[in-house]
């Protein structure tokens, strides 16, 4: 009886491995926005799992939470066990639909009262802006960093100033957690992204904004893959 158990035990845990072993794999980060969006936040999420994202964060500001927990649930389908899928701030709407976990800000609830309600097999993301918040993170149990903002954005009004790439190598020598770098990143600046220690990125505007969300994907993937090869 007790090996049943075990065995039963191990199984149930066997997604949630899957999952947090893509930690280790993420490149390009989908951030969902609607106010933005061209094709409208399902083909975003559809396009970019295809063309290889590993993680997708459901960001949505403007809708009920029936209508959230409706577009969650689909998007959780298109991810499958392809990608992680995490939903932002809104901790009841990622219980609601059994999501991977959440990401959280500086102001959003503690980490620590997260993990309560989450549970301890779920991805928790938080956003930090420099070396002492990330210990801090690191410390309280954060699964990830979401580091920034990197440069000046417009995409979020209170990202405030950005904080500039060298801080990202400040950071990643200080942690042993991935860090997703975020904020006014594009083509032009990608590359001294990861150059500096950044584990994935998250470039929205450049991203969702484009005609073809699955070519961009395609596109920062394969820029982040390259230069990640470069520097082993």
């Amino acid at each position: 009886m007790d090996q049943e158990n075990s065995t039963q035990t191990n199984f149930n845990q066997t997604p949630f491995n899957q999952k947090t072993s893509l930690l280790k794999e993420i490149d390009f980060y989908l951030v969902t926005d609607s106010g933005l969006s061209k094709k409208g936040t399902l083909s975003d999420v559809k396009e970019a799992v295809e063309a290889g994202c590993k993680i997708v964060q459901y960001r949505e500001k403007n809708k009920s939470t029936k209508e959230m927990v409706d577009e969650a649930s689909e998007i959780k389908r298109i991810c499958g066990e392809r990608a992680i899928f995490l939903v932002n701030d809104r901790i009841d709407v990622a219980l609601a639909v059994d999501a991977d976990g959440v990401h959280i800000g500086q102001d959003d609830m503690q980490i620590e009262t997260a993990r309560k309600l989450l549970g301890s097999d779920k991805i928790i993301g938080l956003t930090v802006h420099n070396v002492e918040e990330a210990i801090e993170a690191e410390k309280s149990s954060a699964d990830y960093l979401g580091l920034g903002s990197i440069f000046d954005t417009s995409t979020k009004k209170d990202a405030g100033k950005g904080i500039g790439p060298a801080r990202i190598r400040e950071v990643k020598n200080a942690i042993k957690i991935p860090i997703a770098a975020i904020g006014g990143i594009n083509k032009e600046n990608c590359k001294i992204v990861v150059e500096n220690g950044a584990d994935s990125l998250v470039a929205i505007s450049a991203v969702v904004c484009s005609d073809d969300v699955k070519r961009e994907t395609e596109y920062f993937i394969d820029i982040i893959q390259k230069m990640k090869n470069r520097s082993v």
